[in-house]
């Protein structure tokens, strides 16, 4: 674009020749000027003018500066590195160049300008110099630091009072498991407890540990680092299951409508925790409609996830599997809360407030997305958006069932760092007729293998010290391409990334029959491949 100046007067400190001449008019309207530094520059880059606003700014009187050539107003490495002459260029060939950086005071200090420089030319259209506009904004980047620095304080103080709220909910339900479970162990030790009593305490006692793993599994789901196993469910007959395990759980006067698709809808998720999620959907839904009302559930294929929250716009090809009450509704201000770990309008002890948290957790980790809409008395709908199987996965073979168990004790090498986790592994093992050999570490292990022992299953920890369970697996699966590797893990971020599903997995805490079934099932496929004896 560029100015256009004609030919003036002489003005104080010019001649009348000189090309960039200014009328007194102007002269007066710039200099009055103190928030900018606006000046003139010929072709070469030397300053011919100079305003109020540039001396305030840049330190310099006009008799410094005039004849002078602007680069002096570079950093150092901004000079070396041509910075002056490619912005006058820029100014030249685009008509106009605008840029922020780093700019020296007469004093040598620093400060953050906004630079304008505009091609300036006369009555004949030819370039006769540019014009300069400098802005400080230092006071300006000042505040913008200290702002940055008083979000990054409060979101340092959200997160710790979110880990304070978090801890302490996990420590009341934890301390409400572990009363049950250490009472129950001091009634054990009684040398009079009747048989039924005991009975009944060792009952308590299991009971206690399968809600401690719901509460680590809902926390994991909600961070989204649970061990997940999944397979191709078909949605329909899902939503069928779920109408007949729902229905009896209704209170009078409260109705469960299931709309079932009209053909298959097949995702690939882990069905238990699938399941679970909506079941903990539909209790909601119950409890929010009080004494009677609808809930209505239903599936369909849609080819995006909607925007929510801080999550983007998802298009593709997804099932938006739907739970709809018509109950009280949800405040605004719950409804920005409702998926914070032990968030809950309950009351005191109904519900520990992770359940909407951990199928957050669970959708997302999913490849999905859970999202609310809920007004006031006007009920909720809660949409859970879940990844669509292909079609080759969902015509393919179901799995083989479980395989007969061997006629002779089954060899097993376990690897464990936690004593006492991997002396109970071992222990419980001799109890159920296979000949463990325990092994405190990955390397211990692999001294075992390159022994010669024979082993029919590889039963190892995901988390050690050194060497890993995956790392010791892929090793193993390397060099012993025939031996089964079963690992077993509470948490492992690995586990939660894994897709494909390398090694058969057990998730911690596992029953003594779950390891029974999977080992046996491992080393029955070791053995039929005849590797075995």
């Amino acid at each position: 674009m560029g100015l256009f100046l004609p030919k003036m007067v002489e003005n104080a400190g010019m001649t009348r020749d000189s090309p960039l001449a200014e009328s007194r008019a102007y002269e007066m309207l710039v200099r009055s000027v103190i928030d900018y530094a606006i000046y003139m520059l010929d072709l070469e880059g030397r300053v011919v003018s100079w305003n109020a606003g540039a001396e305030r700014i840049k330190g310099y009187g006009a008799d410094e500066i005039i004849g002078q050539r602007f680069h002096r107003f570079y950093t150092p490495e901004d000079q070396a590195d041509g910075r002056p002459d490619r912005a006058l260029a820029a100014a030249r060939l685009d008509g106009r160049f605008s840029a922020e950086g780093w700019r020296v005071r007469k004093d040598g200090k620093w400060f953050w300008a906004s630079v304008v420089i505009d091609p300036v030319f006369d009555d004949d259209h030819t370039l006769v110099g540019f014009a300069k506009i400098t802005r400080d904004l230092t006071e300006r980047m000042e505040m913008e630091r200290r702002l940055d620095e008083a979000r990054e304080q409060l979101f340092q103080s959200q997160k710790l009072e979110a880990i304070g709220q978090l801890t302490g909910g996990v420590a009341h339900d934890f301390n409400n498991l572990l009363t049950v479970i250490k009472g129950s162990v001091d009634m054990l030790r009684r040398p009079d407890l009747s048989d039924a009593r005991r009975a009944r305490y060792v009952e308590a006692i299991g009971e206690t540990t399968e809600r401690a793993a719901k509460v680590t599994g809902q926390l994991l789901a909600f961070a989204r680092r649970l061990s997940l196993t999944p397979e191709i469910v078909d949605l329909r007959a899902a939503l069928t299951a779920l109408r007949e395990l729902m229905g009896p759980l209704l209170r009078a006067g409260l109705t469960l409508d299931v709309r079932l698709p009209p053909a298959p809808i097949h995702v690939q998720v882990d069905r238990v925790q699938l399941e679970s999620i909506l079941v903990n959907l539909l209790i909601n839904a119950r409890d929010a409609m009080g004494g009677e009302g609808r809930v209505c559930v239903g599936c369909d294929s849609v080819d995006r996830v909607p925007a929510g929250g801080a999550q983007a716009e998802r298009p593709g090809d997804f099932v938006r599997l739907d739970v709809i009450d018509n109950g009280v509704g949800i405040e605004p201000e719950h409804l920005a809360r409702i998926f914070e770990p032990f968030f809950t309008t309950k009351a005191p002890g109904v519900g520990t407030g992770l359940g909407l948290s951990q199928a957050i957790g669970f959708a997302r980790q999913s490849g999905g997305d859970l999202q609310v809409e809920s007004r006031p008395g006007s009920g909720a709908r809660f949409s859970l958006y879940l990844p669509r199987a292909t079609a080759e996965a969902a015509l393919a073979e179901p799995p083989q069932k479980s395989p007969p168990v061997m006629g002779r004790p089954v060899r097993v090498l376990v690897v464990e760092d936690n004593e006492a986790v991997g002396v109970f592994a071992r222990s419980a093992l001799e109890e159920l007729g296979f000949r463990p050999i325990l092994a405190s570490s990955a390397a211990e292990a692999l001294g075992h293998l390159a022994s010669g022992e024979a082993f029919d299953v590889v039963f190892s920890d995901v988390v050690m010290a050194g060497m890993d369970g995956m790392e010791l697996g892929r090793r193993i699966r390397r060099e012993y391409p025939a031996l089964p590797v079963v690992l077993a893990s509470g948490y492992s971020h690995v586990l939660a990334q894994q897709q494909d599903r390398e090694f058969d997995l057990l998730r911690k805490p596992y029953s003594v029959s779950e390891l029974s079934r999977v080992l046996r099932k491992a080393a029955h496929r070791h053995d039929r491949n005849g590797e075995g004896g």
